[in-house]
């Protein structure tokens, strides 16, 4: 059964680990992710966006495919159903469509429009139980088409956000989606550590956890960040085992071009990148 991803948030908070968001793009990616999840006894948040639930025919498909594999494959350890960058309207057809948790981004409306449309997201997903993430900061890079210049976030505004109620707060630090440049300047841990004077018990959530370095992210999470959310690294790791199987000439050996046989390596590379992420992140074991 789908969960909120309140309780595995407030408990790694508490816990000084972070849970992982690790995002969806079709069957056998969340059937990866799922598998390593139980495996590692870790809790797990699967994030979806706009792009990737239009790719997967619509939010509903994704709740039920989600829903009969945790069935089917006797999953067991929390596991958050997520919108991740959602639109309002996107926010509110997720919830609708089954959805556990969502994100609402209005970090491109002005503050105090962002503040009302946020209020409303809570007021409906607080009668289904649902969380709710806001992000305050745009982060920098492109996330399906939603492209933000990789602000920083301010602390005040960050209060704000965080005393409506939401759940989790996404607050951009110079961390960016995708793949990091060369001149890249690091997270900016003092302003975070601001944020999480201001925003007190609130997880707060770090996006674009591709490329930054391991120390640093361990770092983020000793100063309040809760959840990581991991894309780009997944699609990476899977499009570099794909490439491999089809160089080395195994799908035309044999049945080697049957879907299944095709895509095995990818769905493998998938589970070892979400392994060594939650080994990071220090949620194995805390199911």
């Amino acid at each position: 059964m789908l969960v909120s991803a309140k309780e595995m948030l407030t408990k790694a908070k508490a816990g000084k680990y972070a849970v992982g968001q690790f995002n969806i793009n079709n069957l056998e990616w969340t059937k990866a992710i799922l598998l390593t999840a139980q495996e590692c006894n870790s809790p797990v948040i699967l994030g979806v966006s706009e792009g990737a639930a239009k790719y997967m025919c619509g939010f509903n498909t994704v709740a039920g495919m989600v829903n009969g594999m945790l069935k089917t494959l006797n999953i067991t350890v929390p596991v958050a159903l997520h919108l991740d960058h959602g639109s309002y309207d996107a926010a509110l057809q997720a919830m609708e469509d089954g959805f556990s948790s969502v994100m609402f981004d209005g970090s491109h409306y002005g503050i105090e429009e962002n503040i009302e449309k946020t209020k409303e997201i809570i007021r409906i997903a607080n009668e289904k139980g649902i969380s709710v993430e806001a992000e305050v900061g745009a982060i920098g890079g492109e996330e399906d088409g939603v492209i933000g210049g990789g602000e920083v976030a301010d602390p005040d505004e960050c209060k704000m956000i965080a005393d409506l109620g939401v759940t989790m707060l996404a607050a951009g630090i110079g961390n960016i989606h995708g793949v990091y440049p060369e001149n890249w300047q690091g997270l900016n841990f003092e302003v975070l550590a601001k944020i999480q004077e201001k925003t007190g018990t609130m997880p707060l959530v770090l996006h674009g956890g591709t490329g930054i370095p391991a120390e640093m992210v361990k770092k983020a999470i000793t100063l309040g960040v809760s959840k990581v959310n991991v894309n780009t690294e997944c699609q990476l790791a899977f499009a570099a085992a794909t490439r491999k199987y089809i160089e080395d000439g195994k799908d035309q050996q044999g049945k080697g071009f049957d879907p299944r046989k095709l895509l095995a390596p990818g769905v493998e590379a998938i589970k070892e990148t979400v392994k060594e992420k939650m080994e990071l992140f220090g949620s194995v074991g805390k199911a």
